[in-house]
């Protein structure tokens, strides 16, 4: 069953550098185990990141302090600081028997919408996007989050997939899902189309 809560934590690595910075991140986090951690390379660049799930806001003491020394064994080999966030479970069209999808491949796709809209969002998207999703054989896993703190607010999908990200993505360029994009830039999205952000990872590990 997927996880109360979990924390990402994504850093942009230097060119050529992020299988460095993936060993020595894993060696740390072999030191200090927790279950359910997991690494991920971007598809489409050098952005790592990690996902930990957590069930209590006490455990994010120890994660505080294994960051300063992630700090201390990797920066110089960064080009962004840290990005962190910390996300609420909401519900799971497609739920996990883990605390995280056990696939291949990750993707975040994160909105904000608009807080007078937030209650019919909600409704709104039982009868279309989670309708999809639920048909759709290429989306193995699909999470809703909201994000408790974060620079960026909102909701947040955490899905997971086996198959090729292009044959993925046929999902969520189809006709059916434009449609239900405009809809939701039109009435719910801050910032409108342009307010969704999606990105896709790797398992470092796979």
């Amino acid at each position: 069953m997927s996880a109360t809560l979990l924390v990402l934590n994504e850093v942009g690595v230097a060119p050529g550098r992020a299988d460095e910075v993936l060993a020595r991140w894993s060696e740390l986090n072999e030191k200090e185990p927790l279950a359910g951690r997991t690494l991920f390379r971007s598809a489409d660049g050098d952005n790592l990141l990690e996902i930990t799930p957590v069930q209590d806001y006490a455990e994010l003491d120890a994660l505080s302090a294994g960051w300063r020394r992630l700090w201390e064994a990797v920066s110089a080999d960064l080009v962004s600081d840290f990005r962190r966030q910390l996300l609420e479970f909401v519900e799971a069209p497609k739920d996990t028997t883990a605390p995280l999808p056990l696939t291949q491949y990750v993707q975040l796709r994160y909105i904000q919408v608009k807080p007078k809209e937030y209650a019919a969002y909600r409704e709104w998207r039982e009868n279309t996007i989670f309708d999809v999703v639920r048909r759709a054989d290429q989306v193995t896993t699909f999470l809703a989050y909201h994000t408790l703190l974060s620079t960026q607010p909102g909701v947040m999908f955490v899905t997971g997939f086996d198959c090729e990200p292009e044959e993925y993505q046929k999902v969520f360029t189809s006709a059916e899902y434009q449609d239900i994009v405009q809809q939701a830039g039109d009435r719910f999205i801050v910032g409108g189309e342009s307010g969704l952000y999606t990105r896709v990872y790797e398992r470092a590990d796979a």
